[in-house]
């Protein structure tokens, strides 16, 4: 082994090399506010590491890109914990660097002739961050993808080159292909290099100047091994096991759905790291903006640039130091409060939790039999029932009808308002989602006077039926339940509230005896065998012969043909067709044209003609169909 050794050194001299290293002088003796130096190396090793193998994986493109991350995240042999520690050490690294600045600061590390090394360590920390927002972009989900857009708008308000800024960041007018290239460059090559070639320059000024001890020295000069390397190691050892932690805690990163520019995105939030700044912009809105996002950040970059100068002063270290905490404490407050904000801000809630469930629905779809198609995720979520049918119902149909008592979506419909004053609230009007504390609060504006200047809100009650479950058993007992026929769950405000069928079902159904409750139950089953919808197809199956008579008190007893349509053709029928009632060519046709002789006719009551007037193309009226009766894909029980 020594001869080995011997040889290497005579070519290398490593000996020289490893001696310089481990027995540096640590004045003062071995520390712990000297290990953040090494444990940021450390981490800018386990980035790099797991960062190459990452990209053996990645996928740059629009249509490949969170395929890719999906394939990592599920379905690479470690992969999940892979792109765990990658993610949680990024994390880390801020922290570090944050206690890196700190030690700096607070042991005036900062001043001569120690300048030059203090810049490059600002420079490292500013490239850790750009190292960070450019890989927030890359998995191409919904959050990344939307946070993105906010960051280079930002760039697009720089003085002079903003616009070209932007459209050579973004690679175009549209963010797409070219930009998750452009991305995957500066974080997989342009910046390490950059870290790299800064880290190499800062380790060589550092070794030129040493450490800087505290004063007054309470222990006698040492060498960097062993007890530096010790306390070291451990701090490694600490970090590792802190991004382990979280990795195993969340199973890796988080994965949101793929990235839909036609969709908004209500929930787009920075990282944690860049919530102060997130929070800062909102003190300067409108043409005010550039101050908040560029001068003012760059004065404060400035000054801390120009700290080993103003320590020079006889209160300089002082103040340097309060300008450090103050900057802390600052960006911690604004942090805690935009957090605060979102943890009271209801339509935020509502936002976050819809994006969760579209991110859990994706991996359904995508871990599914049939998999990705080869037009991309993306394409999953756009023919999913689950996700579009309560955006479709919210969008065209909760003006007047409701889903379990909402908008399909967990919300609530402000159908028209007047605004006197207060723009503010007005928008909150405007948007299409309100929370019941929301709606709650402007109605309650609504009721003051008309001269108080504040927004008057005129909301539009629940005027047709409640689609939870049509066409369901539960759905046709209420409709044939006298006590529920007339309310607005069913006719609501229509002009049928008062029609023949109300009062066929309140003064002529009769379910006195357990005979007669058995025969309305049968015409329950068969009307609603009718739909064949998927959650009802085991009890269809058991109840055949229930179905087959009530097909017989349809015909001959309760005689629901003297009005409607059923399973013969009848061109004297007054009352919708309940041939097929609630199947999915049923309700699809009844949609598109609500007023075919098939169903109201002239009768019709104000409900559009969806597929008539081209409001809903074809396939969202499927959509729309396939979630009201509960068709969509579903993963097995384990």
């Amino acid at each position: 082994m020594k001869r080995w050794i011997d040889w290497l050194d005579q070519r290398t001299g490593i000996r020289k090399l490893a001696e310089e290293a481990l027995f540096e002088k640590v004045p003062g003796g071995a520390r712990w506010r000297y290990v953040w130096g090494s444990t940021l190396t450390f981490t800018l090793f386990i980035q790099l590491v797991t960062g190459v193998f990452l990209w053996m994986a990645y996928a740059p493109s629009a249509h490949t890109a969170w395929e890719s991350v999906y394939f990592i995240q599920h379905q690479m042999w470690g992969g999940w914990l892979l792109r765990g520690i990658h993610h949680f050490t990024a994390h880390a690294m801020i922290v570090l660097l944050v206690l890196h600045l700190m030690q700096v600061v607070i042991d005036g590390a900062y001043k001569a002739p120690r300048e030059v090394n203090f810049w490059f360590g600002l420079a490292l920390l500013l490239l850790v961050l750009a190292l960070s927002l450019t890989g927030y972009l890359l998995p191409w989900d919904q959050k990344g993808y939307w946070a993105t857009q906010v960051a280079t708008s930002i760039v697009a308000i720089t003085p002079g080159i903003g616009p070209e800024l932007q459209q050579l960041i973004v690679g175009g007018a549209d963010y797409g292909h070219h930009t998750l290239t452009r991305f995957l460059a500066l974080h997989a090559g342009v910046l390490p290099g950059a870290i790299l070639v800064l880290l190499w320059a800062h380790i060589c000024l550092f070794r030129r100047h040493g450490l800087t001890a505290k004063e007054p020295r309470r222990k006698p000069d040492t060498t960097f091994w062993p007890d530096q390397v010790l306390k070291d190691a451990v701090a490694c050892l600490a970090v590792l096991a802190t991004v382990l932690f979280f990795t195993l805690r969340h199973q890796g990163a988080d994965l949101g759905a793929p990235a839909e520019p036609a969709e908004p995105y209500s929930a787009a939030r920075p990282d944690w790291y860049f919530m102060f700044l997130f929070e800062f912009l909102k003190f300067f809105p409108g043409n005010t903006e550039i101050w908040g996002a560029i001068i003012i950040p760059t004065l404060i970059l400035l000054l801390v640039a120009a700290m080993p100068f103003l320590g020079n002063w006889k209160l300089g270290h002082r103040f340097n130091l309060g300008l450090l905490f103050a900057l802390i404490i600052g960006a911690a407050s604004l942090t805690w409060l935009s957090y605060a904000k979102d943890a009271a801000n209801e339509h935020f809630q509502h936002a976050a939790r819809a994006a969760e469930r579209e991110a859990e629905r994706v991996m359904e779809l995508a871990s599914s039999p049939s998999g990705i198609p080869v037009s991309g995720a993306r394409t999953l979520l756009r023919q999913d029932p689950l996700t579009q049918g309560p955006k479709l119902f919210a969008g065209h149909c909760a003006s007047c009808h409701r889903y379990d008592g909402h908008d399909g979506m967990g919300g609530f419909h402000a159908s028209a308002y007047i605004v006197q004053s207060g723009d503010t609230l007005a928008a909150i009007a405007r948007g299409h989602f309100m929370t019941e504390t929301a709606l709650r609060q402007l109605n309650d504006l609504a009721a003051g006077e008309p001269d108080t200047g504040r927004p008057l809100l005129v909301h539009t009650p629940q005027s047709a039926s409640d689609l939870k479950g049509f066409a369901s058993r539960e759905w046709i007992a209420g409709l044939l339940d006298p006590r529920h026929v007339a309310s607005t769950n069913y006719f609501g405000a229509t002009a049928f509230a008062d029609g023949k069928m109300v009062k066929f079902v309140t003064e002529k159904i009769p379910a006195d005896t357990p005979a007669e409750r058995q025969q309305l139950e049968s015409l329950i089953a068969a009307v609603s065998a009718e739909a064949a919808l998927p959650l009802q197809s085991d009890m269809d199956a058991r109840d055949a012969q229930i179905i087959t008579r009530g097909r017989e008190v349809i015909r001959d007893e309760i005689a629901c043909i003297d009005c409607h349509q059923f399973r013969e053709p009848d061109d004297l029928a007054s009352a919708p067709d309940l041939t097929g009632y609630g199947s999915r060519d049923w309700l699809t046709a009844f949609i598109m044209n609500p007023a075919h002789p098939r169903f109201y006719g002239d009768r019709n009551d104000r409900m559009p003609e969806f597929g008539e007037s081209e409001i809903l193309t074809p396939e969202e009226v499927g959509l729309l169909a396939d979630w009201l009766r509960g068709d969509w894909y579903r993963p097995l029980e384990p």
